[in-house]
């Protein structure tokens, strides 16, 4: 899950980036899309009005990526329900099995790819473009009830359209990067004097202070990811039984405790044994945590 959502917000960064640099080549043709106006000015409403586009297009582009850039960079090997047999048969089942509980009316694709670290992951575009895919390492390390509860987990993400609504927000938090970059940007050039290395500075400066504060803005991200995790803890233990999904935050926090806390990432559900500066950055909150918040429901 953690990796799904840094792919996602690296795409995102990516995307924006790209459509910045070809609205700057339009600008170069004539196309007129300035917010500076003729006495050096900027028009503010026009200003926000490009942000929003171009934030919202980097989003919603990212999200109708998700699928296939979690498949092509995880490796992920889709199980055909249909000729799937042994292991994979009883994965798949598991997972639609869980999905019709759910409410789901599309069966998520699902996949395992080939990784000795517990995780697991779900993405897609929609609700009907969805996909579930889990480590081999998850499926050797896991007891049957507790991969239960992270199919669970991750088919209640797909359930309440957490992707979606990540990329609503995601789409505010682009607009708002957009906007005062170039806001920056513009107030950062104006020391120039020649017209032509003004304008070279304003665009690197655009893409500099974008890059810059989308990582800030990530912050916003990254907390509203932690905070639909307990909404999955909650969806899962619904879908599976609250015993299972205990069981399963309880192995994964036994696997964490087994290993090298200053040199081992556990990757299913992102635990991770973080300082409070760095889980500002992490798109899943303490396993403890998640535990209490469980047993209190």
């Amino acid at each position: 899950m953690g990796k799904r959502i840094m792919l996602f917000i690296l795409t995102n960064v990516l995307v924006i980036t790209t459509i910045t640099i070809a609205i700057m080549v339009l600008g170069m043709f004539g196309v007129n899309l300035n917010y500076i106006t003729a006495e050096g000015s900027i028009n503010f409403v026009s200003l926000f009005i490009l942000s929003g586009v171009i934030g919202f297009a980097g989003s919603f582009i990212s999200l109708a990526m998700s699928r296939f850039i979690a498949k092509q960079a995880m490796g992920v090997k889709v199980i055909d329900p249909d000729k799937s047999t042994g292991v994979e048969r009883q994965l798949v089942e598991r997972v639609h099995r869980l999905s019709r509980r759910a409410g789901l009316t599309k069966m998520p694709e699902v996949g395992i790819y080939n990784s000795a670290e517990v995780n697991a992951f779900a993405t897609g575009p929609s609700k009907k473009r969805s996909l579930v895919a889990v480590s081999s390492g998850l499926l050797q390390s896991m007891d049957d009830d507790a991969v239960e509860g992270v199919l669970a987990h991750e088919v209640a993400h797909v359930a309440n359209g957490d992707m979606v609504t990540m990329t609503l927000l995601q789409g505010v938090v682009n607009t708002f990067v957009v906007f005062f970059s170039r806001i920056a940007a513009f107030f950062a050039s104006r020391f120039i004097q020649n017209d032509a290395v003004r304008m070279i500075v304003h665009f690197g400066a655009i893409i500099v202070f974008q890059i810059l504060f989308s990582i800030l803005g990530s912050l916003v991200v990254m907390a509203y990811s932690r905070y639909r995790e307990f909404h999955a803890d909650r969806g899962g233990a619904d879908l599976a039984g609250k015993d299972k999904m205990a069981h399963a935050l309880r192995s994964l926090q036994s696997y964490v405790n087994r290993v090298d806390n200053e040199h081992a990432s556990v990757q299913t559900l992102k635990i991770n044994n973080k300082s409070s500066a760095a889980m500002l950055f992490s798109s899943h909150p303490p396993l403890e945590e998640r535990i209490r918040r469980l047993e209190e429901k």
